[in-house]
């Protein structure tokens, strides 16, 4: 079991995967588009040939990164993929030297076993803000802000 960095022939499985969660009210959709804009910044674990879970790491700026759009079809959740693509996540994030990944999530609990702590969005730099405003639930967002000092983990 192994997290690959996303090629182009990923984008349509992503993009389907990311959605059905969307659907559900699980998480935010993405665009076609985006996916293909950003795919650079995807991970994706492969079962049989294809995509069964993704995640993202979004850099904003200098200090600080997203990880977003983490999706296990459900066929294989609990396998530990989630957790296998969080940890990919943060390692890369260490080796660029971005010390702070935060995430906007449904699911808290998942990400403080990673060692992310709660916030209050407001605390968040605006930059981030420039992707809220083409969210549909903009500007009443329930996504709960989490933070991890990814740097401050690899001292420990």
């Amino acid at each position: 079991m192994k997290a690959e960095k996303a090629t182009i022939g990923d984008v349509p499985r992503i993009h389907v995967l990311v959605n059905h969660f969307a659907e559900k009210g699980e998480m935010l959709p993405r665009a076609l588009s985006e996916i293909y804009e950003s795919l650079r910044d995807y991970f994706v674990v492969r079962e049989k040939g294809g995509v069964v879970a993704c995640a993202s790491l979004h850099i904003y700026w200098s200090d600080m990164a997203e990880a977003r759009a983490v999706a296990v079809a459900e066929e294989y959740q609990e396998r530990g993929y989630g957790t296998l693509l969080v940890n990919s996540c943060m390692e890369e994030a260490r080796g660029l030297g971005i010390p702070t990944v935060f995430c906007l999530t449904y699911r808290p609990g998942f990400f403080e076993r990673f060692g992310f702590r709660r916030l209050d969005k407001m605390e968040l730099p605006r930059k981030i803000w420039s992707d809220c405003y083409r969210c549909p639930k903009f500007p009443n967002c329930d996504e709960i802000a989490l933070t991890c000092e990814v740097l401050e983990q690899a001292e420990n």
